[in-house]
């Protein structure tokens, strides 16, 4: 990675359990994300990956452990607390409204920023019509930075699997987080798509500012663009630093990437 400035810790987890009934999917990990850094989370299936992004995001809440976000530890909170603390998501599974536009889609990433009540959204009334304007400039703002200007008006529905993904990673920016969760970005990529998601990653990460956590498989990816990674397998954490310290790390070898690696 190039010598961007790294900033302090912003979200640190403290020990982290989590169980569902008598299944562990976490077991009393620990780790840290630093402001303006790509960390990435990786460990083959079943390894919590996912369970750890849906604690960060308050979907899961773990039985133990202590999560602490600015400094401040932050208590029991539902998804959409969570979202109005700036943090935004990005799903495995596309998690898009497939017969609306490319730009109402945007537009709903908006929402967490909406001020005008539902009576005046319906009738347009009030602070409603100001406030359409300005979120709308603000998703035209986030479709032209991702290069997705020429689709704004075609319904999600009809485009390629790579393009969606981009369109939704265009509606988690559209709410101005200061991180960035991003599950599996590259997913069911070719090649080229897998390239042009990273370079959008890349630059969100140092135009922007925001900070990215993220679940990858492709190895190659997580090697060129995180700053650092922490390593899961069967809900321990096996290693964490940085790429090249996690590729020589020999419980990281001997449990994920192989002797090949």
């Amino acid at each position: 990675m190039s010598s961007k400035e790294i900033g302090e810790i912003i979200l640190d987890l403290q020990n982290i359990s989590l169980h569902f009934g008598g299944v562990t999917a976490l077991s009393d990990i620990s780790f840290d994300v630093r402001a303006h850094e790509v960390r990435a989370i990786i460990g083959p299936n079943g390894a919590g990956k996912s369970s750890m992004l849906n604690v960060i995001n308050g979907i899961y809440h773990p039985q133990a452990g202590r999560i602490n976000f600015h400094g401040e530890e932050r208590r029991r909170m539902a998804p959409h607390q969570v979202a109005m603390q700036g943090i935004a998501r990005t799903f495995q599974n596309i998690a898009l409204f497939k017969g609306m536009t490319v730009l109402d889609n945007v537009m709903t990433g908006r929402i967490s920023k909406m001020k005008a009540s539902f009576f005046e959204q319906a009738l347009r009334i009030g602070r409603a019509g100001r406030e359409e304007i300005e979120h709308r400039k603000k998703a035209e703002a986030v479709i032209e930075f991702l290069d997705i200007q020429h689709i704004r008006e075609t319904p999600v529905g009809r485009l390629p699997y790579g393009l969606q993904k981009r369109v939704e990673l265009a509606r988690a920016l559209a709410a101005e987080p200061s991180m960035l969760l991003l599950d599996e970005p590259m997913a069911g990529m070719n090649v080229e798509e897998k390239q042009d998601m990273c370079r959008c990653i890349l630059d969100v990460n140092a135009q922007f500012g925001t900070t990215v956590v993220l679940i990858e498989h492709d190895m190659s990816v997580v090697m060129d663009i995180s700053d650092r990674v922490v390593v899961l397998d069967y809900g321990k954490k096996i290693g964490d630093g940085t790429p090249d310290e996690v590729r020589n790390n020999p419980d990281v070898i001997a449990a994920y990437l192989g002797v090949a690696h």
